[in-house]
This record gives structure tokens, C-alpha cells and sequence, in this order.
């Protein structure tokens, strides 16, 4: 559905390396250490007025120690990818990322009133629950 260069544009890695590009490129570069930047940049994509978000993703204490590395683990890169893959279906489903924010982060009856965010960041069968609802959306069925 999204491709991987769109999910390499949210995270913000270069457009010239085009090996991130790639979907072997991407996992790659995920299992490397996506740079801490990486994690910003989304944050404030999704959450722009709330500096506090980021620790949604990776805890407080975690994120000073990749600070100094400037590097995130595979498995924070992998639920950084992740949110991030969501965040520019949603992007896509909506056209607007003011409308996406808003559908990510309202409780939604197709996920027991659970935010669609939180779904994501919990866990890969929450993501594609929530990539379900967004197809659902840009293709037709009811969500």
C-alpha cells in the first residue's frame, strides 16, 4: 500500500540514499540504528504541540542514552518504522495531516474505542488493525 520510500520520507533519511529506499534497503537501515533524528522528526509530525510524545515511543531514560549514541535500537526502529508506515497511510487516506492527526488520535469503534495511536505503537497486530480501518477508508468499505 505505502511504499517504502514514502515510509524513508517520513523518517526523514536522505533522499540520495536510495538503498532506504529499497525494502530490504529499509530494514536494513532499521537494524543499523535508525538516527535519533529519525524518532524527532516523527514525533513532531504526528504530535507537533506535544514535546512530550516522543517518550510515547521510546521511554525518557531510553531516549537520553540513544542521545549519546545518536542512534535508536532495532526493535525502537522497527515501532518507529511502524508508526511511521501508518502515519503517511493516514496521511494519504485523509490528504490533509491535520485530518490524519485527528483520525490517529480520537478513540475509534473498530478498535473498542481505543485511540488508533496507541493501537499502533502497541504492537504490529495493532498496526495492521488500523492499516485495516485506513484501506477500508481510501478503497471503499466501511470502516
Amino acid at each position: 500500500m505505502l511504499a517504502f520510500g514514502n515510509v524513508a520520507d517520513v523518517l526523514g533519511l536522505p533522499i540520495k540514499e536510495v538503498a532506504a529506499r529499497s525494502p530490504f534497503g529499509l530494514i536494513s537501515r532499521i537494524e543499523n540504528g535508525l538516527p535519533i533524528g529519525a524518532l524527532e522528526r516523527v514525533a513532531h509530525l504526528l504530535a507537533p504541540g506535544d514535546a512530550q510524545f516522543k517518550y510515547r515511543l521510546i521511554p525518557k531514560a531510553t531516549y537520553e542514552r540513544r542521545k549519546a549514541v545518536h542512534r535508536l535500537s532495532s526493535d525502537e526502529g522497527t515501532r518507529l518504522a511502524r508508526v511511521a508506515r501508518v502515519w503517511g497511510l493516514a496521511v494519504d487516506v485523509w490528504q490533509k495531516e491535520e485530518e490524519a492527526r485527528d483520525f490517529l488520535f480520537r478513540p475509534h469503534p473498530m478498535i473498542e474505542d481505543k485511540r488508533p495511536i496507541d493501537v499502533v505503537i502497541m504492537s504490529e497486530f495493532g498496526a495492521e488493525m488500523v492499516v485495516d480501518i485506513l484501506a477500508g477508508l481510501k478503497y471503499g468499505s466501511a470502516a
